[in-house]
């Protein structure tokens, strides 16, 4: 794996955006910004030889910074999301006693970490990680926080996503990346896309999509993906999904979290991840008109795997807790491997 470092010219609050290409041996590429760690791009070649860009996003940075995209319908394009990614119930909460209000916005507030420029730190092995330090009280979160995420991308065309955040006092934290895939050669709806989901529970949610706490099986629902089948075979073809799916693996494994195959390139797309859940998003809100090369961007023309623990965890004391402690460490690993079907 290879690096290269280019400097975008632009700067917020004085801190340089820069974009970083990681390469491996088989010819892929992804590009990643140190403004919100966005991926860019990942380049890899299908089967039938091509050279294809599997996620959404925009030519240059000048895109994700632009008014008319940040303000209409802002659509987190290959962010990472927090402090807490998903809904909280009203935007409150409490911890040991002490409530806590935030803005109710989706993923974490009205500034989160995808419109931060984080810190390049140096690396020894050819790899990005980035730092962003989150001050006591940023977006109505206790503590300092401080976060580590590293990129790499492996011989095994696999982009490993290894997260680790510590706070001086006990915070909320639910960390996620937001990429949006299309595997099609030609990027069109992803209805064909063949999905699998290793999870035999969903979590209900509320009109507001927020998690009541309540598991739900799959089984004789339009949710049910434990065999396989297409995305549109069963979906509602005005919501098509926004659903959380809790994995069937040991809590804190690495596992897989899905597969998903296209006909048209070839491709597989596998993500495995150490967390407990994956939310399932095919882009039902998604309205960009200038895209790369000018394509315009709208519902169901790409999905989402968002690993993470459960939404609303903070409002279910049933649910495993998402409170990070001073003392502990938080921790997590999700990679995304492609491959030929």
């Amino acid at each position: 794996m290879k690096e290269n470092q280019i400097s975008t010219g632009r700067f917020i609050d004085g801190k340089e955006i820069f974009a970083v290409e990681l390469t491996n041996s088989l010819g892929s590429k992804v590009k990643i910004y140190n403004y919100g760690a966005i991926v860019s791009e990942f380049i890899v070649q299908n089967a039938i030889g091509e050279q294809q860009d599997i996620v959404l996003g925009f030519d240059d940075i000048d895109g994700y910074l632009n008014e008319d995209y940040v303000s209409n319908d802002y659509p987190y394009l290959g962010v990472v999301v927090g402090r807490y990614s998903n809904r909280i119930k009203d935007g409150k909460y409490s911890i040991d006693g002490v409530d806590y209000e935030m803005a109710q916005s989706l993923h974490g507030g009205l500034i989160g970490f995808d419109k931060k420029v984080w810190d390049i730190l140096p690396t020894v092995d050819p790899s990005l990680t980035l730092q962003y330090v989150s001050p006591d009280g940023e977006e109505g979160f206790p503590g300092k926080l401080t976060v580590q995420l590293t990129f790499k991308l492996s011989d095994a065309n696999e982009l490993i996503l290894d997260y680790k955040a510590v706070t001086d006092a006990p915070t909320a934290l639910n960390l996620t990346h937001h990429t949006y895939f299309n595997l099609n050669k030609n990027g069109e709806n992803i209805a064909d896309h063949y999905l699998r989901i290793p999870a035999g529970n969903y979590l209900a949610q509320d009109k507001d999509y927020v998690v009541t706490g309540a598991l739900v099986p799959v089984t004789g629902t339009r949710h049910d993906f434990l065999g396989g089948k297409t995305i549109g075979q069963d979906w509602d073809a005005a919501e098509g999904y926004d659903q959380s799916f809790v994995l069937d693996k040991p809590y804190g494994e690495l596992g897989l979290a899905s597969e998903t195959t296209e006909t048209s390139s070839g491709l597989k797309l596998e993500v495995y991840t150490t967390e407990p859940v994956a939310h399932f998003y095919t882009a039902k809100y998604l309205n960009t008109a200038t895209g790369k090369g000018g394509r315009a961007y709208g519902p169901y023309s790409a999905f989402c795997i968002e690993t993470q623990h459960y939404p609303n965890s903070v409002n279910v004391p049933e649910f495993p807790t998402t409170i990070l402690r001073p003392g502990q460490t938080y921790a997590q690993t999700t990679i995304f491997k492609v491959s030929h079907t």
